[in-house]
């Protein structure tokens, strides 16, 4: 062969590789190039932002997610027609007398839910008009839900779950005393005190039921009536004895991996021991310590909700739903979130996840009332002590709606929260644990 044409092969051998890696390169990299093209803004297709609302849109969907919730209870309630359209739509397994308990579940659970918002001044606006009406309508109700001629008078007197829902009403007076407690006429405020009272008779479950029986009695240390020490003193004592570390509770001896923590335990514990602090009857290190703690639940609460605004459905009593965040809320709303916790970031996790619930309908039947299920009709996830009833504990996840319209929570531009910033590749906090 002449030397030229060797020359040719071996030319030809050396430019194949070269020829191979330009083309799998091209290969890559055109339908990047295409996907560019395709996704280039016009003036007629502005550029996508993640942020696609403001705190006021945010306010705004917060207060007709609520209104729509509650709305069905209280005004039924105030109509005396509760009983009368309530669903009783039971768990699997159910095992109580829905008839005796699931009126007074409705009740107690929306008014604590509802009673920070509705504590807001008066005013024009179109949020204070619904508010206003939700207010005057709950404040009708009171006076049938102990009224013993009234269809809707409540179940106080016999079961043992009217320990549980009479402990909401009681934390919804402390949560709107001048809005929910002193315009009530003085029958109606003496006849709650005699059904406050009617509950000495039982005994609950060696859990966080024994918050309720005590705060119970504290609302009645905190308007000066007759109220029963021990009940307090050994909630007090045997909730110092659970607390397990790290901002967490055991919900009684044993521990239980659910959100029970921010269903009851924080909140319901933070709220008896500033009445037993001002009452000189705990002492002031003693709320100072379970506030830090709730504070610190808090951040879990926090970190949970993900990127997409979902959060994991594990443990008892998933379908009540938003009430999962009552302990995050009730933080924001005292203003105690810690510094790297903006309160944007707070408000956009949880209108995230809100919207994730309540954009659809399929948390709630052609009335409007709520379904069981954690979010759809799925009453497989239903407890045995569930009924429609027991779903409005949903309410408690609203509680910075008690924060005006013009606070930072509602005002502040929208911020990544934590989970977010974490797989955005964002600068964020690195957690660790306390040890108080």
């Amino acid at each position: 062969m002449k030397n030229g044409a060797i020359n040719n092969i071996n030319r030809t051998r050396n430019t194949k590789p070269a020829l191979i890696s330009i083309l799998i390169l091209f290969i890559m990299v055109f339908p990047l190039m295409m996907t560019a093209q395709k996704r280039k803004p016009t003036e007629k297709e502005p550029v996508k932002s993640s942020v696609i609302t403001n705190g006021a849109q945010d306010r705004e969907f917060w207060v007709n997610t609520l209104y729509k919730i509650s709305y069905p209870v209280v005004h039924n309630l105030a109509n005396e027609t509760l009983k009368k359209n309530l669903p009783l739509e039971l768990g699997p397994d159910y095992y109580l007398q829905v008839k005796k308990v699931t009126y007074l579940e409705a009740v107690g659970r929306t008014m604590a839910g509802i009673a920070p918002w509705v504590a807001l001044p008066d005013d024009n606006t179109k949020e204070g008009v619904l508010r206003k009406q939700l207010r005057d309508e709950l404040l009708k109700g009171l006076v049938h839900a102990v009224d013993p001629n009234s269809p809707d008078y409540l179940n106080f007197r016999t079961e043992l779950q009217p320990i549980v829902d009479a402990a909401y009403l009681a934390q919804a007076f402390l949560r709107a005393p001048k809005t929910l407690w002193e315009p009530l006429d003085s029958l109606t405020k003496k006849r709650f005190i005699e059904e406050f009272k009617s509950l000495r008779n039982r005994k609950g479950a060696y859990n966080n039921w024994l918050l309720f029986a005590g705060i119970t009695e504290g609302f009645l240390m905190k308007i000066s009536e007759q109220y029963d020490p021990s009940r307090i003193d050994f909630a007090l004592r045997k909730m110092k004895e659970w607390y397990v570390g790290d901002g967490w509770y055991s919900d009684g001896e044993h521990f239980s991996m659910d959100y029970y923590n921010s269903y009851v335990i924080h909140p319901m514990l933070v709220d008896l021991l500033k009445i037993t602090t001002e009452k000189k009857f705990s002492l002031q290190q003693d709320y100072d310590i379970a506030l830090k703690r709730m504070v610190r639940y808090s951040e879990f609460l926090e970190r949970i909700i993900s990127p997409d605004g979902t959060y994991p459905a594990f443990g008892r009593s998933i379908t009540y739903r938003t009430a999962a965040f009552q302990a995050l809320g009730q933080t924001a709303l005292m203003e105690k979130l810690p510094e790297y916790i903006l309160p944007a970031q707070v408000r956009c996790a949880l209108t995230k996840v809100m919207h994730n619930m309540y954009d659809g309908n399929q948390n709630f039947d052609s009335n409007g009332w709520l379904v069981l299920g954690f979010n759809g009709h799925q009453p497989m996830v239903a407890d045995q002590y569930t009924s429609t009833g027991s779903l409005y504990m949903a309410t408690l996840g609203f509680l910075p709606l008690g924060l005006p319209a013009d606070n930072r929570f509602w005002t502040d531009p929208p911020v990544d929260w934590t989970s977010k910033k974490a797989w955005g590749g964002q600068t964020l906090k690195k957690d660790y644990k306390v040890e108080w």
